[in-house]
């Protein structure tokens, strides 16, 4: 047997505090609040969406069993029981999980490391995609319920489903830590009230349980593969958000999501899916909105209102995981600095950037304008996830035979089961591109160019610079002894920990001085979440006053230097702010034909540059104190 993944001896050491209850109830609010309000529309997709089934008993049969096995392959034995454990410190993601790998298999210039940055970038790409829709058609498909209410409500789904996401969207600079308390009570409710419909159905049809038996699958197969392999792209609805249990890790670590997910949500959206065909059995209309129907009249209105409620907390979670995701992309130098806010004081993760807040606003609103109905937003659903599904396995490979060591043949049993599943699943979602697949593959395209361009820009900026660049040695000789110096500390912020910046030699070239203290300070952003306080600065005396420091941060943490500073003992007497000086390179990007990127590209990337969080807020530094000096770099 491969030896097991190697077990998280902190498994939710983030929280050191919580019990096991109480993070896993935490993680039914943020984790599964996606994959939980997949009934609301997945088995009616099936059946009335694009490629609809006859609804007879082969079709109900087979669907559920493929809804149960998907679960079961899929989010169960892959995504709980074995991608969790790829723990980079206690975070997850396609980011993390990249970062993870090029750790353990040789770092930047790993034999694989060209290929995984490219799948984790595209990985990446896809779950902005995924963001756009999720709210989307979760929140649409729960005002659709309406109608099953009253048909004349008909009118009022989509201005509801607006005012609920704007509202959403403008309550994130306030932070959700409050509002937040209440998601995982909601979505426990939620839960149970899926659980009792569900059973209520079975208990009319109890011959629905056969369903479970995989042969009904493979019996809905035989009868017409190419409507099996249609339908496909709607049964993987159900399993939207799997990707979620993933990328939340690090906030509520993974013995919390297995538990909430073994114990809790899995159980209940079986018993449900069983209740929504045990209700077509008896009543095949009711397939025009199976999730609500299988409520009685009197209270489908609260089930509407508890079902709006669950959507706009799977939206949520959502929403602030792209928050993370951006923060992470930011730290590893795959997007350009942004304005990131703190919404506790208390809470290290929660966050708030505001162009993302907005972006996502306006592309959820165009979604639910231009698509109208749930229906035809699930046809643009499955791209996303599947594509991600698919990138994870293989990345996962990577892991399982390169960090864990498993043997080929444990290898190849894992990597053929998934390919082939994630791959069915995928090539089915590929023949909705004309109905709206179209959508994520756009977004997604339109992530990865602006994500890859600023990655390889940054990349051959760097070198330019370095380049033009002079020793510091041969600096600190020349200079050292005959520029007059001036009392106080002089910092000077560059991106690499070699030569000398820009902006030192452009102050003495028009100041002529240097001060008394020179610290040529470097922010290095490392391929962990977290970086250990006490080896955070490293420091080294080259002569004359002159101090090379860089500050080391794990990419889920805030890079505020005045504070880092304060530890860097060894350089010179204690840093005092009213003493110091911030010198700020701002390199204007001229585009040339020189080899490197295309010319659209090298625009692109000047244009991301100039719009660019400024250093001085990036890294916190007092605005009293920075001085900005200019260069021109041609790339």
């Amino acid at each position: 047997m491969p030896d097991a993944p190697p077990q998280d001896a902190t498994t939710y050491h983030h929280h050191p505090k919580q019990g096991l209850a109480r993070l896993a109830l935490g993680a039914i609010g943020v984790v599964y609040g996606d994959i939980g309000t997949s009934p609301l529309y997945a088995m009616k997709e099936v059946f009335v969406g694009h490629h609809p089934l006859a609804v007879d008993q082969l079709h109900i049969f087979g669907v559920v069993s493929l809804i149960f096995w998907s679960l079961l392959l899929i989010v169960t034995m892959k995504y709980v029981l074995l991608v969790l454990r790829a723990d980079n410190n206690g975070e997850g993601g396609s980011l993390a999980l990249l970062a993870l790998i090029q750790r353990r298999t040789g770092g930047a210039k790993g034999k694989w490391s060209a290929s995984l940055v490219i799948l984790g970038v595209l990985a990446t790409a896809l779950f902005f995609g995924d963001c756009m829709i999720t709210p989307a058609v979760s929140v649409l498909s729960a005002a659709e319920g309406l109608t099953t209410v009253e048909q004349g409500f008909g009118a009022f789904v989509i201005p509801i489903a607006v005012a609920i996401l704007v509202s959403l969207f403008y309550i994130q600079a306030r932070g959700t830590g409050g509002i937040g308390k209440l998601f995982g009570p909601i979505m426990l409710v939620y839960f149970v009230t899926l659980t009792v419909l569900g059973a209520i159905n079975i208990a009319g049809r109890p011959d629905i349980i056969a369903a479970i038996d995989p042969r009904w699958a493979f019996r809905f197969v035989a009868d017409d593969g190419m409507l099996a392999f249609l339908a496909l792209g709607s049964v993987v609805l159900a399993v939207t958000g799997a990707e979620a249990l993933y990328a939340d890790m690090g906030h509520f670590g993974r013995r919390p999501i297995e538990v909430a997910w073994l114990y809790l949500v899995f159980p209940a959206l079986m018993v449900n899916y069983l209740g929504q065909g045990a209700l077509l059995l008896d009543q095949p209309g009711a397939a025009e909105n199976p999730f609500f129907l299988m409520a009685s009249e009197g209270w489908r209105l609260p089930l509407v209102i508890l079902s709006m409620m669950a959507t706009v907390i799977a939206s949520q979670a959502v929403i602030t995981g792209a928050f993370s995701v951006v923060q992470q992309a930011v730290q590893l130098g795959l997007m350009p600095r942004l304005r990131i806010e703190h919404t506790s004081a208390s809470e290290a993760g929660q966050i708030y950037i505001p162009v993302v807040n907005w972006a996502l606003m306006v592309m959820v609103l165009l979604l639910i304008f231009g698509f109208k109905e749930s229906s035809n937003l699930a046809a643009a659903y499955g791209i996303a996830v599947t594509g991600t599904m698919f990138i994870s396995t293989l990345m996962v490979g990577v892991l399982i035979r390169r960090v864990w060591q498993w043997p080929f043949w444990a290898l190849g049993i894992f990597e053929g089961v998934f390919l082939s599943i994630d791959g069915a699943y995928f090539s089915s979602n590929l023949t909705k591109v004309p109905d709206g697949g179209w959508f994520p593959l756009l977004a997604g395209a339109v992530v990865f160019t602006v994500l890859t361009t600023w990655s390889k820009g940054r990349q051959l900026m760097i070198e330019r610079l370095r380049e033009a660049a002079m020793p510091i040695k041969v600096f600190i000789a020349s200079a050292a002894t005959s520029a007059s110096r001036v009392p106080g500390t002089a910092v000077f912020m560059t991106s690499t920990a070699e030569g000398v910046p820009h902006a030192l030699l452009h102050n003495l070239k028009h100041n002529k001085v240097l001060h008394d203290r020179i610290v040529l300070l470097t922010v290095a952003i490392a391929d962990q979440p977290y970086w250990h306080e006490d080896q955070r600065v490293k420091r080294e005396d080259l002569g004359h006053g002159f101090y090379r420091v860089v500050l080391r941060f794990g990419f889920m943490e805030e890079a505020n230097v005045p504070a880092a500073l304060k530890h860097a003992a060894g350089a010179g007497p204690e840093y005092k702010m009213m003493d110091t000086s911030f010198f700020l390179s701002r390199q204007t990007l001229i585009a040339s034909d020189r080899p490197g990127m295309a010319l659209w590209r090298e625009k692109l990337f000047a244009w991301m540059l100039r719009n660019a969080e400024s250093a001085m807020e990036f890294f916190r530094l007092p605005s009293n104190r920075v001085v900005e000096l200019g260069s021109q770099v041609e790339i």
